[in-house]
């Protein structure tokens, strides 16, 4: 049975990859089948985000923001990161970009907000045009000490510290409060959660909602030799999703009007007990229930999310998700349409480097591909 089962996964995915056929509707506001971000040595596209507005499209390669018009054509880009820039998405209140920013080494994490319209030519200064915002929630968790040994062990997946396994942030996304489709606007964070298959407390995806509206009483320029604690003392929601293990937690977030829920896009996770499905849906519309965070080493309680129905259900442990490749870059557009990011690499005068494209997608909803490409 489990040999049919994954011919049939195999080749229906097969035909989920197939370009579909595009329509003027397939088009929202007439925008491109695709995007191309650029070929840069800053390491792989972590995010991107789209002010349709103004006509300009944004992605992260670890170390780098580039911003680019809807045709492509380089605008702007931000180097010298020493951190890791992951996920990105508009404020579409304030017009700045917003993403996840890591300093592991520093124990610091924070919300980097960019003044996008500052962003007028090629290798700007990240003090010129960005801001950011400590998380102290996520560094505590990071630096658990949770054997009691008196030490933090760092940086490492094969270790019992960082509570729920975090390994710092990634996806970002703005959206309304859990359970409230029209509810208000939070920026809601996700955690990084190492790979480690010896533990059974991080088999959840860990959520953050912060209200923002006065966040910029902690702006703070970043100086990377010393960076500032200037952050929210307390977070506004935390959440937790059971899907099982994933390789560095929720890559990409994203929420979208369409199917009014969360999209969490991952790097397949290894626990043999989970099914380690790569695309996952927090449902919108319903509350979160106080229930026991599974797998904690001392019995706890907070805050459980509800996957969203459909796509694939691994009975024996009740998660429920698709398989789909959304971990470099999602961003809704409307009515069931979506950038997704490609990337890629490409050798240049002899110098590798990474790409990234943004492809134009329906939602389709079926199993196991939620998605289909259009263009």
């Amino acid at each position: 049975m489990r040999k049919v089962l994954t011919l049939t996964l195999a080749a229906t995915s097969t035909l989920a990859l197939l370009t579909a056929p595009a329509t003027a509707a397939d088009r929202p506001g007439g925008l491109p089948a695709e995007i191309y971000g650029g070929a840069w040595t800053a390491g792989h596209v972590q995010g991107m985000a789209i002010d349709r507005r103004k006509g300009f499209m944004y992605f992260s390669f670890t170390n780098l923001l580039v911003k680019t018009d809807l045709q492509g054509t380089l605008v702007g880009s931000v180097a010298g990161f020493t951190g890791h820039l992951g996920d990105l998405d508009l404020n579409p209140q304030d017009g700045r970009v917003y993403g996840s920013l890591e300093y592991k080494e520093q124990e610091s994490f924070y919300i980097a907000i960019f003044d996008v319209d500052r962003i007028t030519g090629p290798d700007m200064n990240p003090a010129d045009v960005m801001r950011t915002v400590y998380l102290k929630e996520v560094v505590a968790d990071y630096t658990a000490d949770m054997n009691g040994d008196g030490k933090f062990d760092g940086n490492v997946a094969d270790t019992p510290d960082h509570r729920y396994g975090c390994s710092g942030i990634d996806g970002v996304s703005f959206g309304p409060e859990f359970g409230r489709k029209h509810g208000r606007q939070r920026l809601t964070v996700a955690y990084g959660v190492y790979s480690n298959v010896g533990r059974q407390d991080n088999d959840h995806q860990v959520l953050l909602q912060y209200d923002i509206q006065q966040w910029k009483k902690y702006e703070q320029p970043l100086t990377e030799s010393a960076p500032h604690k200037s952050g929210p003392e307390r977070v506004d929601g935390k959440y937790f999703a059971y899907t099982g293990n994933t390789t560095y937690g929720v890559q990409n977030l994203e929420y979208d009007e369409h199917t009014g829920n969360w999209m969490m896009a991952v790097y397949k996770g290894a626990k043999p007990q989970f099914p380690n499905y790569t695309f996952f849906m927090v449902d919108g519309g319903a509350r979160p229930r106080t229930g026991e965070i599974a797998g904690q080493p001392q019995a706890e309680r907070g805050k459980l999310l509800t996957l969203a129905p459909g796509g694939l259900q691994d009975d024996a442990t009740g998660v429920r998700g698709w398989q789909f490749t959304g971990e470099y870059g999602l961003i809704s557009l409307g009515g069931g349409r979506y950038y997704v990011a490609k990337a890629g690499k490409v050798t240049e005068d002899g110098v590798s480097k990474h790409t990234g494209h943004a492809q134009l997608y329906r939602w389709t909803g079926q199993s196991p591909t939620p998605f289909e490409r259009i263009g």
